[in-house]
């Protein structure tokens, strides 16, 4: 019974630590900021204000 609920976990967690690593390492890049500012340009533009 153990290692059926070991196997059922075991994917969902491979894939959020892959997630995370994916994650940290757009940040790391700096491609956190590049998202940011494409998202606050086309609220700008959706209100008219840019």
């Amino acid at each position: 019974m153990s290692k059926k609920i070991l196997k059922s976990r075991a994917l969902p967690m491979i894939i959020v630590l892959v997630g995370v690593a994916m994650m940290y390492h757009g940040y790391k890049t700096g491609e956190v900021q590049v998202v940011l500012d494409k998202a606050i340009r086309i609220c700008m533009e959706c209100i008219g204000i840019g």
